[in-house]
């Protein structure tokens, strides 16, 4: 039986990355994942780790070299060679970017290609904007066809009021509501 090929596509919340690779090793267990990187996150050392040991552990858990460049990343449309795109994390430069119809990035040409085919792409917000200035590009990828979000909550509302995390445990059910056409409901939650 041929597994789902799922591709993963991490943007700069580094952060949120110890989340995101626990979150990556379970889909490798269920899907055949290709990573993919920004360039920004595929080379910036940052307090929450080394760019090179994230690119190592990244290729170690999915057994494959990582798509980081536009130029890697235009085949995927053209080609098909993913069933679903999840973008995590999903900064809001990319939102941003998604929403204006922007493709200056590894991810967002992957997200570009990827919706040609009329496949899903799950966005898996961590962004300390979502509430501000970028709520109304989030609201304009919620009404577009085949974007998806994994369930999100405000992560610390008393000292960044506007900031939205997504619900890193709930990939895998979002995917499987993906594949059906649906969003997972409810998309906002609350997480204590």
């Amino acid at each position: 039986m041929n597994r789902l090929k799922v591709g993963v596509a991490m943007c700069g919340s580094y952060c949120t990355y110890a989340k995101a690779m626990e979150a990556i090793e379970r889909m490798c267990g269920e899907y055949e994942v290709t990573p993919i990187m920004s360039e920004n996150s595929a080379t910036t050392d940052s307090r929450f780790g080394m760019a090179k040991e994230f690119r190592r552990h990244l290729m170690e858990i999915t057994g494959k070299e990582i798509i980081d460049t536009i130029t890697s990343a235009e085949p995927i449309g053209p080609k098909g060679l993913l069933d679903v795109l999840v973008i995590l994390p999903c900064t809001g430069n990319t939102i941003a970017k998604m929403a204006n119809g922007i493709t200056d990035s590894a991810v967002t040409m992957a997200a570009k290609g990827h919706q040609r085919n009329n496949r899903p792409v799950i966005v898996s917000v961590s962004t300390n904007d979502g509430l501000g200035a970028n709520a109304k590009n989030i609201g304009e990828l919620m009404c577009r066809k085949n974007v998806y979000f994994v369930p999100f909550y405000q992560d610390d509302p008393d000292n960044k009021p506007c900031s939205l995390l997504a619900d890193f445990d709930k990939v895998e059910d979002t995917i499987e509501n993906a594949l059906k056409g649906k969003q997972i409901q409810p998309v906002l939650i609350s997480k204590k």
